[in-house]
Order: structure tokens, then sequence, then C-alpha cells
């Protein structure tokens, strides 16, 4: 197929490059500006279904999320880290 593109490319050796690019880059626009456009919504990259039961106005506490962590609460986890944990292997000698 793309032999037969660059044998029906007119002028030469320079023409069959720039027509290339050209086919290219109308390629790339078509599929940048039609294609996946219309092709995005049937797609599920923007569908996350986290849920922690904690309302996404609130950061737990019950005061607003200002996108500031608190003093003290840096390294707090509301869960339990050691939950499903394997014990760490035994050195073998």
């Amino acid at each position: 197929m793309y032999a037969f593109i660059w044998r029906k490319l007119p002028f030469g050796v320079v023409g069959k490059l720039t027509g290339s690019v050209l086919l290219v880059a109308a390629t790339v626009a078509l599929l940048w500006y039609v294609a996946f456009p219309w092709a995005e919504p049937l797609l599920p990259f923007d569908d996350v279904q986290v849920e922690s039961g904690v309302p996404a106005e609130t950061g737990g506490g019950g005061d607003p999320v200002t996108g500031e962590t608190p003093a003290g609460d840096e390294h707090e986890l509301p869960y339990d880290t050691d939950q499903n944990n394997s014990a760490p292997p035994s050195p073998s000698r």
C-alpha cells in the first residue's frame, strides 16, 4: 500500500517527501480533531468510581476541603496498613 502511494505521488523525490508529510499531517489532524473527539464519550477513560464513604466536599472531619493538610495529620492514614500483609520472608543461609 505504501509503495502504491509513493508511486502515485507526483514531482520526483522532493514532491513525494512533501506529499508524504502532508498526507501524514492530514491523517493525524483528521484523527485528532474528528475521530478521537467522536470516540471519547464511548471510551471509559474518565469513568473513575472510587468510593470512600466520605462526602466529596468535606475532608472527613466535616470541614471543607481547602487543599492544605492540617498540622500533625501528614502521616495519619484512615485505614490499617498491616491488614492483609504477609510476614516478611526469613533470611536463608
